[in-house]
């Protein structure tokens, strides 16, 4: 930081000793486990941050591998995405999530605004089951299965499916405590490549945590479930909703 026109990208801001690198960054062989469930509609209402409606009461709960992510290394992630619409538009907002891996934690967190808390997801074939695993510290607070490639998806579906808008909620707070960031933000994942689909039967049990309440949003029925690998492209996002510039 020697020139003025030399400014830091992200902490800490030592020349070559980054916690993460700049976007776009791109995933190669991303692995997708999503169980999609109904639960409890006034659940899903008080979390919802303004600007985005549910259409429906859905969630879908993800696991993914990925082993390949420029910039980030390789790390696995679990969390819960909810079907929503903003501006009667379809599209998605990214509840919670949980990596094993620190670059994508602090990056996501610092940039997009991602819900990202370190946790410990896996995602692997166990027999002719597909098993996904959340434990957080020493308590299992999520687990997913499905039949191993039971039936073929559409790829094109779900590649479209994947370059849908998708909203987070940037809130980060200033030096004295008071707000300095809180933006609903949007993005789009880019040159999306679905290399196989597939679906089958699957389960999806959630437990109670004080520190990763994912079971606050609870399983009432699952409706469907959906395994494939991609590669596609992370952009930076966008500013959709300034919600401290709409307070004034």
């Amino acid at each position: 930081m020697t020139e003025k026109t030399s400014l830091p990208f992200g902490m800490p801001v030592q020349q070559g000793n980054p916690a993460y690198t700049v976007a776009p960054n791109r995933f190669v062989d991303r692995e997708y486990f999503i169980i999609t469930y109904e639960t409890d509609p006034e659940a899903l209402e008080r979390i919802l941050p303004p600007g985005l409606e549910a259409p429906a009461p859905l969630v879908k709960y993800e696991f993914m591998r990925m082993p390949d992510s420029s910039g980030f290394g390789s790390f696995q992630e679990s969390g819960q995405v909810i079907p929503v619409t903003f501006e009667g538009q379809p599209g998605s907002y990214v509840h919670s999530m949980f990596l094993d891996c620190h670059p994508p934690i602090a990056g996501g967190r610092e940039i997009w605004g991602f819900p990202k808390k370190l946790g410990a997801p896996n995602l692997e074939i166990d027999g002719d089951t597909l098993l996904g695993t959340l434990d957080y510290g020493k308590t299992r607070i999520a687990t997913g299965t499905m039949g191993y490639k039971f039936e073929e998806l559409d790829k094109l579906a779900v590649q479209e499916a994947l370059g849908g808008q998708n909203f987070l909620v940037k809130s980060i707070p200033d030096v004295d405590g008071t707000p300095a960031i809180c933006q609903l933000v949007r993005y789009h994942m880019t040159d999306i490549n679905v290399k196989w689909a597939y679906t089958g039967p699957a389960a999806l049990e959630l437990h109670a945590h004080a520190m990763a309440p994912v079971n606050e949003l609870p399983v009432k029925r699952v409706v469907s479930a959906s395994h494939f690998i991609a590669d596609l492209t992370l952009p930076y996002g966008e500013v959709a909703i300034d919600y401290l510039k709409n307070e004034r």
